[in-house]
């Protein structure tokens, strides 16, 4: 039996815990996805900024949440008064997530008076959208970063991501029922009740998510430790030691793809319910369920699949598959259809949403025998740089497209045929591209695998990183 395969040598986190771990990934995903799938639309259409201005916040919006990222993954990992007594990241977790909330409330209920003046709503969609990134940034570095420390082993990792993946997807699911119902076309005070419902939901998962976050005595050391012992190294170095390994750095570009592909199509899937379709968004329901029951009965053959056959196979597997399964989008006209799909297309979307963060869990340890110590929200961070690569692609197809087909932002409009292609491509043209893209890289340059991954581990252990 293989070093990575030995489970049993090692405390094995409670199925309770991977759960409720799961809370933190449910938050995470349902909040950007619902920023994502409802912010261009609302500011273009409901608040009826111009195209060109919407997407020029977006990309002022990208900008600052790739500069601000891994600089606050950098600077809040780091041992202070309360690590020994509260832990390295469990404090910054509780102290991010109320701000994200609230100011989440705020991106979709801007003061009555803006409305009057174009210019002064585009700044407030700007600075709103930056504070709520800013303190959600803090958030979901510590939460991903964590990861690789609460869950150290493959089991673990496979396992217990497929748990809380299992969680967060039931919960983005059933949450995000409830906008379809709430949210009516022309009617921005819709969308005001949805965001205060969303938040008061997220606010429960925020409780329920306690309990996992709590770091043991021996990880607490093991922070404190690897940072009193380890040579003292400045961001940039630490910077360039992250993208001097080939597997972190294709890493980062499948998830940059991958994150660019759900962006593209979750913003465009209120035009394509609303213009293609051409049905009241409480439609979308359905498809949500339809694509519910393809990633939660697939979940269990993806894990075991990922058993026999590793993570990168998987994970190439399922990002072809995913590619496959957007090109429906080109030619859909029905609704039944439109469900068709959407189930089929969760299928692969377990698979390849189970696989990435146990793949970026082993860059870290690869990462980790190179300095010597544990920096996982440091380069969450610079993940999440790359991540808001997805909103700035967003923001320039999206707007480019628009203009290019001359699509109507009046909520009551019926589109032209090339204003509905417009739409086409943006929410399956580009999407097909990225995710071939993205499984092409993997096969070819990643090699985290076999007798290289175990000695890897194995170093991690006599250098006391590894729980």
């Amino acid at each position: 039996m293989s070093t990575i395969s030995k489970a049993s040598d090692w405390e094995i986190a409670p199925g309770w815990k991977m759960a409720s771990y799961g809370c933190g990934y449910l938050i995470i995903t349902f909040l950007l996805g619902n920023y994502t799938a409802f912010v261009f639309y609302f500011y273009e259409v409901e608040m009826g900024i111009p195209v060109i201005l919407v997407g020029i916040a977006m990309v002022i919006f990208a900008i600052w949440n790739m500069i601000n990222d891994p600089l606050l993954g950098y600077l809040t990992e780091k041992p202070l008064k309360w690590t020994k007594k509260w832990g390295m990241r469990a404090p910054w977790i509780v102290l991010s997530i109320i701000p994200t909330l609230i100011i989440y409330f705020l991106i979709f209920t801007p003061p009555v008076g803006l409305k009057k003046n174009v210019f002064h709503l585009f700044l407030y969609m700007i600075i709103i959208s930056c504070l709520f990134d800013t303190f959600f940034s803090i958030f979901n570095s510590h939460i991903y970063g964590g990861f690789a420390n609460h869950f150290p082993s493959e089991y673990e990792r496979r396992r217990g991501f497929a748990r809380a993946v299992a969680i967060a997807g039931i919960g983005v699911i059933f949450i995000g029922l409830l906008p379809p119902l709430i949210i009516q076309y022309g009617k921005p005070e819709t969308f005001a009740l949805m965001a205060l419902v969303v938040v008061l939901l997220n606010g429960v998962c925020a409780i329920l998510l306690l309990p996992s976050i709590r770091e043991s005595k021996q990880m607490k050391e093991m922070f404190i430790r690897s940072f009193e012992t380890a040579e003292k190294t400045s961001y940039f170095k630490t910077l360039k030691t992250g993208f001097g390994k080939k597997n972190f750095v294709v890493s980062l570009l499948a998830y940059t793809l991958v994150i660019t592909t759900q962006a593209l199509s979750s913003a465009s899937g209120i035009y394509f319910v609303k213009d293609v379709l051409r049905l009241p968004l409480w439609v979308s329901i359905f498809t949500g369920l339809a694509g519910f029951v393809g990633f939660i009965i697939a979940i269990p053959f993806w894990a075991s699949y990922a058993r026999k056959h590793g993570f990168k196979q998987t994970y190439c597997v399922c990002l072809i598959l995913a590619a496959i399964s957007y090109i429906p989008t080109l030619f859909i006209t029905e609704l039944w259809q439109s469900i068709l799909f959407t189930f089929l297309g969760g299928i692969p979307y377990a698979g390849y949403t189970i696989m990435t963060t146990p793949i970026v869990s082993d860059c870290y340890d690869e990462i980790a025998c190179a300095t010597g110590k544990r920096q996982e929200a440091t380069f969450q961070g610079i993940r999440t740089f790359f991540f808001r690569i997805a909103f700035l692609v967003v923001a320039i197809v999206i707007t480019v497209v628009h203009i290019i087909t001359a699509y109507n932002p009046n909520p009551l409009a019926k589109q032209t045929p090339l204003a509905i292609l417009g739409i086409r491509i943006h929410a399956g043209l580009f999407p097909i591209i990225f995710m071939l893209t993205a499984a092409i890289a993997v096969y070819i340059w990643y090699d985290l695998v076999g007798e290289k991954k175990e000695e890897m581990i194995k170093k991690l252990k006599d250098m006391n990183l590894y729980r």
